[in-house]
């Protein structure tokens, strides 16, 4: 489950609903006394949250054990259509994918954290859907370092308190000093690179997407270190990125 603040300022039983919620999805179903026993609460109230979300549609019972609904998707469906930069770049990603070979994603920003809104596989075995809609640390990922480059100073002091600077690899920068001269660069240069910052063998390159001049995400390209070289990624992957995010500009100033 996500952390929770030293000192909350929400109401205990809506706490305690979302933390079902979230435990449901970690342990990808669970009955009520397992749940009970995480969360260290009794049996009857959870059992009481359990039936309030089944009779609302959010979660379904199969068996002994209870699992999430569908209803969900059909909430983070509606959330991902309000976005301006999903509806503008969905074909933008698509073109990518097509020309570079390599995944390209579609990133946003919430709460600190670079969010998967839509991507493409490309010539890779991964399937994209398992990673749609999670979140990642910003200051390993090449769309989210190009978000926080352009985000105020302060915003950028509250995430890092927030989240921290957590390494993923031994490349991963986990210094402020270090990141801020990051960031500084990547304004100047505009594109953040990911260099197996996030895992082993896998660079890419992401770039800004700003609406009416505030930073609204990301697009960025990635794959096997082998075939996305810092040459191929300052080159070739570069240009077909801007070129994307002018077709974007120009959706939305259109729409």
């Amino acid at each position: 489950m996500g952390p929770k603040s030293e000192k909350s300022r929400g109401i205990k039983s809506d706490e305690t609903l979302f933390d079902v919620v979230e435990l449901l999805r970690e342990l990808d179903g669970a009955g009520v006394t397992e749940l009970a026993d995480r969360l260290d609460a009794a049996k009857s109230t959870v059992h009481g949250h359990l039936t309030t979300l089944v009779d609302r549609g959010f979660v379904v019972k199969r068996g002994g054990e209870y699992h999430l609904g569908l209803r969900f998707f059909q909430y983070g469906q509606y959330v991902r259509s309000q976005l301006e930069i999903f509806q503008s770049g969905l074909a933008a990603v698509d073109r990518l994918e097509r020309e570079t070979g390599e995944m390209s994603w579609l990133i946003a920003h919430q709460n600190g954290k670079a969010i998967y809104v839509y991507g493409r596989g490309g010539d890779n075995d991964i399937n994209v859907n398992t990673i749609l809609g999670t979140e990642d640390h910003m200051h390993y990922n090449s769309g989210g370092k190009a978000i926080l480059a352009h985000l105020p100073e302060a915003e950028v002091d509250r995430i890092v308190e927030r989240h921290g600077l957590p390494a993923r690899t031994e490349n991963t920068i986990t210094d402020r000093e270090r990141l801020d001269e990051e960031l500084k660069q990547i304004r100047e240069q505009g594109y953040a690179l990911n260099l197996s910052e996030d895992l082993e063998g896998v660079q890419a390159i992401g770039v800004p997407l700003t609406v009416d001049g505030e930073v609204q995400g990301a697009l960025s390209v990635a794959g096997p270190a082998h075939r996305m070289s810092k040459e191929r990624c300052e080159g070739e992957i570069l240009e077909r990125l801007r070129a994307a995010t002018d077709e974007i500009d120009l959706t939305i100033a259109y729409r």
